[in-house]
């Protein structure tokens, strides 16, 4: 496990090799999948120091209604029953692409499912956390890209319970349960932050750092 001062070197170091990696979408699946693959340590450790440190944005005419979810994505699909899909094994699906039956692990707190139902869609980062982080300056249509984005690690399907703890809390303020999640999360959270160049806090980007020094020098390549 290397220290942050050995994140920081390696990061510059690497800094321009740094790329995204983007999944396609899928409605049905035979294995289990995560969410799109976030940006490695060293690469997320680079953009987290590039990422703008402001205070959150006002929350003035924040409304979910301003980031139209879930849309249509094909086949009767919505942007919820694809990621069901995605994250689930053996996922069947209906005439109306809804999950019939599948089994579900969920990533924050280690708990599997076997009903759809039963799990939430989050948002990565979460819609108020993009609106106090620049979204309120955006178009109703970039913020619909935003929340059913299947590009960027944004969307992963986990228990309602954990989903709803979070709410729309940043990474000092709510971490997974599951500790060993905590390197996928803060990779994913940094990506998506760094893609659509929202704004960090102080203490968020301190959390995120010490979130990143979980990771195995292996992790996500």
């Amino acid at each position: 496990m290397l220290s942050l001062r050995s994140w920081q070197s390696a990061a510059v170091a690497t800094a321009a090799a740094a790329s995204f990696v983007v999944l396609a979408p899928a409605t049905s699946v035979a294995a289990p999948t995560e969410l799109p693959t976030p940006l490695s340590p060293l690469a997320a450790y680079q953009r987290l120091t590039e990422l703008t440190v402001a205070d959150p944005r006002p929350m003035r005419g924040y409304s979910r209604a301003r980031f139209p979810h879930w849309t249509q994505q094909g086949q009767e699909c919505d942007t919820r029953e694809v990621v069901l899909a995605r994250d689930g094994v053996d996922v069947k699906q209906d005439e109306r692409c809804r999950a019939v039956s599948g089994a579900w692990f969920s990533e924050y707190d280690g708990r599997a499912f076997t009903s759809g139902s039963d799990l939430d869609i989050d948002h990565m980062v979460p819609l108020a956390q993009a609106w106090r982080s620049g979204a309120d300056a955006w178009t109703d249509a970039q913020r619909r890209r935003f929340a059913n984005d299947l590009d960027a690690p944004q969307l992963i399907a986990v228990s309602a319970a954990s989903n709803r703890s979070k709410g729309d809390q940043s990474p000092d303020q709510w971490r997974p349960p599951r500790r060993s999640y905590w390197c996928t999360y803060s990779r994913a959270w940094i990506d998506v932050k760094s893609r659509y160049e929202l704004t960090v806090t102080e203490p968020e980007r301190d959390a995120l750092a010490d979130m990143i020094s979980t990771c195995d020098v292996a992790d996500g390549g």
